[in-house]
């Protein structure tokens, strides 16, 4: 295991000065860091060696990705490149947006290896049960089933409204809403369209096994073998809850993940082991630390809680060191990814107040 360790660290030295020097060479870099260098009084192509250097960028502030134009982000090497561009938050202000050319499908496609063929039938049809709109995930878990041979179908849902009626205190509305959602994925189900896998986040799919209950099935009943599901609500607890109460035997894999980041897949999360939930982001390509909040260039010690810090490492994107809203505890590498992963996700508790979780 400790050779895999080092092994893993020295390529991702190597991806770390490869990136460095696609982003910051004037005829393949974006706009956004090549006009970054140019007020800089050090060279990153020269400085930047290996990972632990990237302390020299300190802290990426992500109001930079808020607001035009867009294509300061796009790298020259890609300038004749269709791009898509991804948003993230935006229920007040101007949405933050990260462009995105291939990053989404890279993703997951590797995500898929992580996937039990017997569970996720390669040339199974998908229900996408999420948010919409501009948002990656949509794309990006139909490019999972288009990947994986299927067909994906997807629902409306729009999360900027849902957390303006929970803001607002209209929860009638929120639950006619949710009901709403349910309702356009109970019809697909039941439209013969031979649907065996789903993404979808806890709320919903806790909707969604209660309003099939009620119909006189369950999530199994309808033909699912295999759920992928995240977001901050997926704890422990949750998870045992959902195995017990829910999927009668369907499989479950967590996941976290982000516009900005890319998605993490999960180690086992198993009775055995209390259904706990660890995140291991798909290194080299992005790296999750967990930080002290008061030092976050300190990597606090395995076990203890810390705030979640991400860099993302594409030839698409470059975002050094930034300081997510959410806190866990450090985890070990394990066999399948020998570096360091997080689990017990959930929103830091110093921007808690601020900070609408949950939402659908």
């Amino acid at each position: 295991m400790a050779d895999a360790e080092q092994q893993a660290r020295e390529d991702l030295d190597v991806w770390v000065r490869e990136v460095v020097a696609w982003h910051f060479d004037p005829s393949t870099g974006c706009p956004h860091w090549l006009e970054w260098a140019e007020q800089a009084d050090w060279d990153p192509r020269r400085e930047i060696q290996a990972f632990d250097d990237l302390k020299k960028f300190g802290h990426f502030e992500d109001e930079a990705l808020r607001g035009g134009p867009v294509r300061r982000w796009v790298p020259k090497a890609y300038a004749d490149r269709p791009v898509y561009v991804f948003e993230t938050g935006g229920t007040t202000g101007v949405p933050k947006s990260r462009i995105n050319i291939d990053d989404f499908r890279i993703d997951y496609e590797l995500f898929s290896k992580t996937l039990p063929d017997d569970r996720f039938p390669p040339g199974s049809n998908w229900l996408m049960l999420g948010p919409t709109g501009p948002r990656r995930l949509r794309l990006a878990v139909e490019h999972l089933a288009q990947h994986r041979g299927g067909v994906c179908f997807c629902v409306d849902l729009d999360p900027r409204w849902v957390i303006k009626l929970i803001q607002k205190g209209w929860m009638d509305h929120l639950m006619a809403y949710q009901a709403h959602v349910i309702d356009q994925a109970v019809t697909l189900l039941g439209a013969a369209h031979d649907i065996k896998c789903l993404f979808t986040t806890p709320k919903l799919l806790e909707a969604l096994a209660n309003r099939l209950e009620n119909d006189g099935t369950s999530i199994k009943g309808v033909g699912i073998t295999g759920v992928f599901s995240g977001g901050t609500e997926f704890t422990p607890q949750w998870n045992r809850f959902a195995h017990e109460e829910l999927l009668d035997g369907v499989y479950m894999t967590p996941t976290y993940g982000n516009t900005l980041m890319g998605l993490a897949a999960s180690a086992p999360s198993i009775p055995e082991n209390g259904y706990k939930i660890a995140y291991y982001a798909a290194q080299p390509r992005a790296v999750v630390q967990v930080v002290d909040p008061d030092d976050p260039d300190r990597v606090v010690d395995y076990g203890a809680t810390g705030r979640v810090m991400i860099t993302t490492l594409t030839k698409e994107f470059f975002l050094p060191r930034f300081l997510e809203r959410d806190e866990g505890e450090r985890e070990r590498p394990y066999e399948k990814c020998p570096w360091d992963g997080v689990s017990g996700v959930r929103p830091f508790g110093r921007l808690g107040s601020t900070t609408t979780v949950g939402v659908y």
